[in-house]
């Protein structure tokens, strides 16, 4: 089944017109709404940083239908995988269903802040293994007292939880993480704009492989994809819209170690000309379809479309309006 879903961006707005987006969203007719979890912005001019748990049980209130979730929390520093467990518990108890718990690594930008000295992948990617076994744990037996390598737990209950555990679906870059998303999540969370082969040839082939690995059926585990999309009648406009995401457009080396939104806003400055090229960027709704067409043909079935530019609720209405048509017509099987 096809689903199209919302990006709700905290980096760029806060939390009640972000929660007026989702309702819009809703109303639309967008299947979910998924929000970053940052600390930090990208950048600090007009940045904002809501508090994503805060955040996820407004829009559970305002909202009636959509799913709703992270892209991405990060269940290692900021936060101590049994207080994950704790909020997904609540949100999943108050709205049974309609939660799913996004989590990825992390990034230096929303970690850093607090002081948290960044470790190497290797370490990151550990961490997050071991807060997924833990978060687990905590939704599936009392009284757990857990002793790993990162963390620890002494008697603890997550008191609050629904009957159905909260789907854990796991952010990933490269084919060892979707591997483990496979092998130990619900769903798989990438984001577009990086390539084709990057998905035919790694991610979703390690992402099967983990489904087998574990006994399961990949095709029943859900290929979720935040596609970064300009979309607008006037094409300049969508072009310009772009210039304020131009942080996605650099380097990931040159991101990796950066903790400041002032710094990260400098440096985005100088790939403001380029930051087009992250996006799909159109004004027409056959060659938009056109440029959704390769990811969707490769098996991805929950798009969660990310617009750039200031005035959402105009994105919302045209795009509900000239491409989800036209991609329930082609993809809704």
């Amino acid at each position: 089944m096809l689903r199209l879903g919302y990006k709700a961006s905290a980096e760029q707005f806060g939390p009640r017109r972000l929660l007026d987006f989702a309702i819009d969203a809703e109303r639309a007719g967008f299947d979910s709404v998924f929000v970053s979890d940052h600390f930090q912005p990208w950048r600090h001019s007009d940045g904002h940083a809501p508090f994503a748990f805060a955040w996820l049980a407004a829009a559970g209130e305002r909202t009636n239908r959509v799913v709703l979730g992270t892209s991405v929390t990060t269940p290692t520093f900021r936060y101590h995988p049994a207080i994950v467990a704790q909020a997904f518990g609540t949100l999943g108890s108050l709205h049974p269903g309609r939660f799913i718990c996004g989590l990825g690594t992390g990034e230096h930008l929303n970690e850093g802040a607090l002081g948290v000295v960044w470790p190497d992948n290797r370490e990151r990617f550990a961490r997050m293994r071991e807060a997924v076994k833990l978060i687990r744990q905590l939704w599936s037996e009392q009284s757990v007292t857990f002793a790993g390598e990162y963390y620890k737990t002494l008697n603890a209950t997550i008191y609050d939880r629904p009957e159905q555990p909260v789907p854990i679906y796991i952010g990933a870059g490269g084919p060892q993480v979707a591997k483990y998303a496979g092998r130990a999540g619900d769903g798989l969370i990438c984001t577009s704009g990086k390539g084709m082969e990057l998905y035919s040839e790694q991610l979703l082939p390690a992402f099967a492989d983990g489904a087998k690995d574990s006994g399961r059926d990949p095709s029943m585990l859900d290929r979720m994809i935040e596609m970064k999309v300009s979309y607008d009648t006037d094409r300049h406009r969508a072009m310009e819209d772009t210039k304020i995401w131009a942080a996605l457009a650099l380097p990931g080396e040159l991101k990796a170690n950066i903790n400041d939104p002032r710094e990260m806003e400098r440096l985005a400055k100088t790939a403001e000309e380029t930051a087009h090229r992250r996006w799909l960027v159109s004004d027409d709704p056959e060659e938009h379809i056109a440029q959704l067409r390769p990811y969707l043909e490769l098996g991805f079935r929950h798009l969660v479309f990310h617009h750039p530019g200031e005035d959402q609720s105009r994105f919302i209405e045209l795009y509900s309006k000239q491409i989800f048509p036209r991609l329930r017509q082609e993809f809704d099987d």
